[in-house]
């Protein structure tokens, strides 16, 4: 058998329930990605991008015949979306060397501001064109993780410790969306990356704490950037 054909049409059924193996292994590659990005690890990057082509198939249902004919189309439209994005984030932190050598750091206010401004505009401008194509209400959650995902991609890229909290926001809304919508695999992956990130959150907010330096010894720099990750520090 093709395992491609394979891989598209293999599902598990939980009682009267059926989940896509395309799910599971797209959000397992997600929570990978999550993993490696706390680690600061370039790899990150293109393991994420696969569990993005995965899931981008799973969440529009109706067009690809899946048991469940429910288009997404904030969620699946983020999947391209992350590829795009994360395709910048790898070459952002590819150029960097070792992965170890990135160093987080905190957002600018203005940095801050235009994320509040960006998350709280793009949802209600993307709300009726959502509703008009044809998305699963309620729309505005849909968009909300739409906007959510692509500012938390991009403030990873960046290195600015709160992407963790702008993820902890769209799982706050992801987690009944996908329930509502049937993708269970999904919902509970996200219900999962909603503790996931807050810890992310505190392991690299940790980092940035000063380095306590001894009498007569010297801060253990080696090997380990100090400055921001890019020269530029522009808010989005």
């Amino acid at each position: 058998m093709n395992p491609l054909l394979w891989l598209f049409d293999a599902q598990i059924r939980i009682g009267d329930q059926v989940v896509l193996w395309r799910e599971v292994l797209g959000n397992v590659f997600g929570l990978l990605s999550a993993l490696g990005g706390m680690r600061r690890r370039v790899w990150a990057w293109p393991v994420g991008i696969a569990g993005n082509v995965l899931l981008f198939t799973v969440f529009l249902g109706a067009v690809f015949d899946t048991p469940h004919p429910v288009n997404l189309l904030g969620q699946a439209g983020r999947q391209v979306m992350f590829v795009i994005v994360s395709a910048y984030g790898w070459w952002r932190w590819s150029r960097r060397g070792e992965a170890r050598a990135f160093s987080p750091r905190w957002a600018s206010w203005p940095a801050r501001i235009g994320i509040v401004v960006v998350m709280v505009g793009g949802t209600l401008a993307l709300t009726p064109l959502f509703r008009a194509l044809g998305s699963y209400e309620p729309v505005w959650s849909d968009a909300w993780i739409f906007v959510g995902s692509l500012l938390a991609t991009y403030g990873m890229a960046r290195g600015w410790v709160e992407f963790w909290l702008i993820w902890v926001a769209v799982d706050a809304v992801g987690v009944p969306l996908l329930f509502s919508a049937g993708y269970y695999a999904s919902g509970a992956m996200y219900a999962f990356y909603g503790a996931f990130t807050i810890f992310g959150f505190v392991v690299w907010a940790r980092s940035r704490r000063p380095q306590r330096v001894l009498p007569g010894t010297q801060p253990a720099t080696a090997g380990v950037e100090t400055a921001s990750p890019a020269p530029d520090r522009a808010a989005p």
